[in-house]
């Protein structure tokens, strides 16, 4: 699997950002928080993803950039995780909860944690019984 994040990868649409943040559910690694919904989207991926990150928390654009820079390097280079285990299609908006930057080691190894704690959730769902 190439370790690209391509345009078509990435969560642009307004409604679907609205509807995953109305209907989605979560899962939280502190400082990262999840939401996820699982639906029909444009992209040919199984997934498309966004990042956020608190302009209250942050107030400098320079700090807020560098935050969303490292979690899509970070979800980049990880999202082998998810493909591999994920059948429907996705959507998924990762946010940074946390009120000083951490390190990018950190930050990797937390997406790891988050992303393996969405695949054990959705594993959940799929084998309870109706």
């Amino acid at each position: 699997m190439k370790h690209t994040l391509v345009k078509l990868e990435r969560l642009k649409s307004k409604k679907l950002i609205e509807k995953l943040y109305e209907q989605g559910s979560s899962v939280k690694s502190f400082p990262l928080r999840m939401v996820y919904l699982q639906t029909k989207h444009t992209s040919d991926f199984p997934a498309q993803v966004g990042v956020s990150v608190s302009k209250r928390n942050f107030k400098s654009a320079v700090d807020r950039n560098r935050i969303k820079r490292l979690l899509r390097e970070s979800y980049r280079l990880q999202k082998e995780i998810l493909y591999d285990h994920i059948q429907n299609p996705y959507v998924f908006m990762i946010s940074y909860l946390g009120k000083e930057e951490i390190k990018y080691e950190e930050m990797y190894a937390k997406m790891t944690m988050l992303l393996t704690l969405f695949v054990a959730e959705t594993k959940k769902k799929t084998d309870a019984p109706i």
